[in-house]
């Protein structure tokens, strides 16, 4: 999925979407494949306590067919002075990507119809599921609900 743009300092490459390009990313075509896309920001105190479950999830199973991409709802103006930084000093070894989009009303109800905008929020999505959380996980939550849609293990 092609990004807008990538902002590139000091050699970490963040991935930057709009709505348009970024919805690409709700879709998983490939049969055994799970995807998981956590909507977090560095303002947001449970999306950070939450991180290190992600970061487990991707560590132990990105060989097995389970995707985890970490979409920052930071603030356009703060992605270079504390997005970028935020990443770097976390060694989040997990994809992140920048959600720039200010049409929020438009773009919240079509990843959840149920999603208030509240972070952090959570889809776990497969080739025939489209399970979304809003609200934390841990990683046994977490885990639980990746093998539950995740039936070749």
């Amino acid at each position: 999925v092609e990004p807008l743009k990538i902002v590139d300092q000091e050699g970490y490459k963040l991935a930057v979407y709009d709505f348009d390009h970024f919805q690409q990313l709700l879709e998983v075509e490939e049969a055994g494949t799970v995807r998981v896309v956590n909507f977090w920001a560095t303002w947001c105190e449970p999306c950070i306590k939450e991180l290190p479950a992600f970061e487990t999830l991707y560590a132990d199973y990105k060989t097995k067919k389970v995707e985890v991409i970490l979409v920052s709802l930071d603030f356009p103006d703060q992605v270079e002075s504390k997005l970028i930084p935020f990443i770097k000093n976390q060694d989040l070894k997990m994809p992140v990507v920048f959600l720039d989009d200010p049409y929020t009303n438009e773009w919240i109800p079509k990843v959840s119809p149920s999603w208030s905008g509240a972070l952090p929020a959570t889809l776990i999505i497969s080739e025939d599921s489209y399970k979304f959380y809003e609200r934390s996980l841990d990683y046994a939550t977490l885990e639980a609900a990746v093998l539950a849609v995740k039936d070749n293990f």
